[in-house]
């Protein structure tokens, strides 16, 4: 299988190499030339599976002119160690909980698989390589834990200073080694600049190995379509079928793995993109131009973006239609008063507690079923564990969240970061210098 731009301007490559490069050197993102669609067999019996056995199964056609299926399933069941649950909250209404991992966010999924794609690849290049990533919050955790001692290569996490919550900086400030995190007085969208610069840069190319691994990069991206398919096949244990699934958004890369599942055939009714007050998707989704701006500070930091990288897979995979994309995916956004309303109503009525993000999939979930028959099944992807909120979750619940044993050390931690301006020039002369 080929990978080409979103651009259509760079020649295309195998997995490994857009995995490597990241970004394409037309500045576009990588994507499949040809989606593989499986057998309906497969999709009618995911029941019968569990997540390792789904997911072998979606990567396999991707990568296997590239890697050995006892190496993949080396990779799956290494990188995916933890559990994946569907939790009932309400008639018809479940969340994912895709928290479990080490860092405690869905993040974990792609990161750990990415890392380990990086590892079967060191093993045949000598040349050591160079991970970018900005980070509004979970990725850059996720990142470090991820890729932490992982030989051949080395991290640079970005994230804005003042703008991520006290724990995730510690989860991705504290580890050292091959793990470098710079603080960058700014906002998301600084960090996302300075990284895509980088790697359109022609010289600073030629001296680094540069990739990425935001959900920019395809190998970061893929893994985030396979537990779509393991929330139907849990559906499907109770004859519930074609789930509406309700995304928690920010750089839409968690969407555009529902809507690559929903293209390799997995039967899917509908998809939300829900977002916070950054509502340059839902504008659009509405029939409004596509309009990136300055990203505003949430309580739902994770999805504080005003120039989501992933809408130009979203536009690739709708062949660029924006009638069909509006068709399949509906927009919502929610204030942050509307975000803890939500969570303190939802603890109040069933005990659940829900994270800012997953909050505002709920928020948009109900409100989409109150114009949509009630029998339909929505599945809202639990993007983080409550605890990293835990002072948004305090407030408005009186519940005090207990803090997994795992996290309490890396709190007592010493943190380790670059403080660095907001300039592509103070960021390259740091790259060269690491």
């Amino acid at each position: 299988m080929k990978f080409i731009s979103t651009n259509k301007k760079a020649v295309p490559v195998s997995f490994m190499e857009a995995m490597r490069r990241g970004l394409a050197p037309d500045g576009g993102l990588y994507m499949p030339d040809v989606l593989p669609v499986l057998p309906q067999e497969f999709w009618s019996s995911l029941q019968e599976r569990n997540f390792h056995e789904i997911a072998f199964e979606m990567a396999k056609p991707f990568l296997e002119d590239e890697i050995s299926e006892q190496a993949l399933q080396h990779v799956i069941e290494e990188a995916f160690n933890f559990p994946v649950e569907l939790r009932k909250i309400e008639e018809n209404l479940f969340v994912l909980e895709l928290f479990h991992g080490p860092t405690l966010a869905f993040k974990d999924f792609g990161a750990r698989f990415m890392a380990r794609m990086f590892a079967q690849q060191a093993q045949k290049s000598e040349q050591e390589v160079t991970i970018l990533a900005a980070t509004s919050g979970d990725t850059g955790s996720a990142v470090a834990n991820g890729f932490y001692k992982v030989e051949g290569v080395r991290v640079c996490l970005l994230y804005p200073k003042g703008k991520v919550s006290p724990l995730q900086e510690k989860q991705m400030t504290t580890l050292g080694k091959n793990i470098t995190a710079l603080e960058i007085d700014g906002v998301f969208d600084d960090c996302q600049r300075l990284v895509k610069q980088a790697f359109t840069d022609g010289e600073l190319s030629q001296i680094l190995q540069l990739s990425s691994a935001n959900s920019i990069n395809i190998a970061r991206l893929l893994p985030q379509s396979f537990y779509y398919a393991f929330a139907v096949g849990e559906l499907q244990k109770s004859g519930k079928r074609s789930p509406v699934l309700s995304v928690p958004s920010g750089n839409f890369g968690n969407l555009t793995g529902g809507i690559i599942a929903n293209k390799m055939g997995l039967p899917v009714r509908h998809m939300l993109a829900a977002t916070n007050a950054n509502n340059i998707v839902p504008d659009y989704l509405e029939g409004k131009k596509f309009n990136p701006k300055n990203s505003v500070h949430t309580i739902s930091n994770a999805m504080d973006v005003g120039n989501p990288s992933n809408f130009a897979r979203m536009k690739y995979l709708f062949n660029g239609s924006d009638k069909k994309l509006r068709s399949a995916v509906t927009g919502f956004f929610f204030s942050d008063d509307e975000t803890r309303e939500t969570i303190r109503l939802v603890y109040n009525r069933t005990g659940y507690v829900l994270d800012p993000h997953t909050a505002i999939g709920y928020r948009a979930a109900q409100s989409f079923r109150k114009e949509n028959s009630s029998e339909t099944p929505f599945v809202i992807p639990g993007t983080a564990h409550p605890v990293k909120f835990g002072d948004v979750i305090e407030g408005e619940t009186g519940k005090k969240i207990a803090i997994p044993g795992r996290l309490k050390e890396t709190l007592i931690k010493e943190k380790k970061a670059t403080a660095l301006g907001n300039t592509y020039k103070e960021f390259k002369e740091l790259l060269l210098n690491l």
